[in-house]
């Protein structure tokens, strides 16, 4: 009696699981918990109120870190979300012809680091109640990501296992109220325009990604691999004359000049100053080396380009996707304003890079080893000392993505013309299929 019970209990148990791996491998029970995190991440942010800002005892190298500027907001109260009440007051300086790239210690803390063309869209939910406007914007980000890998060439399934790879690093970008999970999604979304053959929207995305961060225009190599290249370059220049000539509607043509020269000016300093969550940064912080920001880039540079020399494996679906994966990595590790929130671009690109290539245990290791040194590094799994005296220090997020994109350079070089996708296999993510 008892083994009958026994072997009924484990059936049930199985079936059990059956129907709950069946529930999270459906794309709507991905777009659910992506639209109720980012409810929810704004919400915490409103709940939490406010704060006294004081003066950090270290603060890495940043254009803010001067004191003429760190004084002006000594016992100030800031919001626990900061970065949306700045993206919010950039549509009142634009429209009341203020410097969008000045310091509004009154209003927020840091500067605003985007387009003019950017603080025009912030104007759709800049006069909604901050709890509203910051779930619409939480929202816009998720679903970009959700709706971006969609587009890829891989089985529903592994859509499914690349979304939940990434929520924990998307939640990270929603609670910052950053705009890297829609930077995230515009590219792989132009990825996957150009798959389709849908070159406007492709060119649409990726100057869209341009005015939000100019490094988005990485996407623009996407032209290489495709036909069409004429219609890619047109619609490119006239999305970038149309989006620079938005902010026209509200504001002056000479305050507009003067606005981009003012984010010019921002962003040249703001490049000096930092090091980031990057390679450079890892360098200084493991080997003291200084001073080679520059050096680091033209190098990296040169070796994200090297698998564009490989002009017959244009037409190889793998071979695109790997230099995706390999673009969503290397802009962030070679980038010197790289920070927690942004590995939402990288971790992606890791996960692309492992699901279009053949399983093998140590791309195994590789994947797990960024879900728990670059995912998980930030989180309350890993307690307060390490966090404060390793894992900050020593940049340890970036370390498992420096490593990967230096494996995907690898295989990407060395990839066959006869390489296709793999098929479903049980040992993906150890779960079966």
């Amino acid at each position: 009696m008892s083994k009958g019970i026994t072997v009924l209990l484990a059936c049930y148990i199985n079936s059990m699981l059956q129907k709950i791996r069946a529930i999270l491998f459906k794309p709507g029970t991905l777009l659910v918990v992506f639209v109720a995190a980012a409810i929810i991440a704004s919400v915490q942010g409103i709940l939490l109120g406010t704060h006294m800002f004081h003066m950090p005892k270290v603060f890495p190298a940043d254009i803010m870190n001067k004191p003429e500027y760190m004084n002006q907001f000594i016992g100030r109260q800031l919001t626990e979300y900061n970065n949306y009440v700045i993206f919010k007051y950039s549509w009142f300086h634009l429209i009341h012809g203020t410097d969008l790239y000045g310091l509004y210690p009154a209003e927020h803390w840091d500067f605003y680091k985007y387009s003019p063309t950017f603080a025009l869209f912030m104007g759709g939910i800049a006069y909604l109640p901050d709890v509203i406007g910051l779930s619409i914007w939480n929202i816009l980000n998720a679903i970009a990501v959700f709706f971006a890998i969609r587009l890829l060439p891989f089985s529903v399934r592994k859509q499914c296992l690349i979304l939940w790879f990434v929520a924990l690093e998307l939640l990270t970008c929603l609670q910052n109220n950053q705009s890297n999970g829609l930077m995230c999604g515009l590219i792989i979304a132009a990825y996957g325009c150009m798959e389709h053959k849908k070159v406007v929207l492709a060119t649409l995305w990726l100057v869209l990604a341009m005015y939000i961060k100019v490094y988005g225009a990485i996407g623009f190599c996407f032209f290489l691999f495709y036909p069409g290249k004429f219609k890619f370059i047109l619609y490119s220049i006239l999305w970038t004359v149309v989006f620079a000539a938005l902010p026209l509607l509200v504001t002056s043509p000479q305050t507009l000049v003067w606005q981009y020269q003012n984010w010019a000016n921002l962003m040249i300093a703001d490049a000096a100053a930092a090091r980031g969550l990057s390679v450079a940064g890892w360098l200084y912080s493991w080997f003291g080396i200084e001073n080679v920001k520059m050096y680091v880039t033209l190098i990296g540079m040169g070796l994200f380009l090297l698998p564009f020399v490989r002009f017959k494996m244009y037409s190889n679906q793998v071979f695109r996707l790997l230099v995706l994966a390999s673009m969503l990595v290397w802009v962030i590790i070679f980038n010197h304003k790289a920070e927690s929130s942004t590995f939402i671009i990288a971790v992606a690109g890791v996960a692309i890079w492992y699901f279009a290539m053949p399983s093998a245990k140590w791309r195994t290791v590789l994947f797990w080893l960024v879900f728990v040194f670059t995912c998980l590094a930030t989180t309350d799994v890993f307690p307060m000392y390490v966090k404060t005296h390793f894992i900050y220090v020593y940049k340890i997020k970036a370390v498992p993505c420096i490593i990967v994109w230096c494996m995907i350079l690898a295989d990407v070089m060395r990839l066959s013309q006869s390489a296709r996708i793999p098929a479903e296999k049980k040992d993906e993510f150890g779960l079966a299929a």
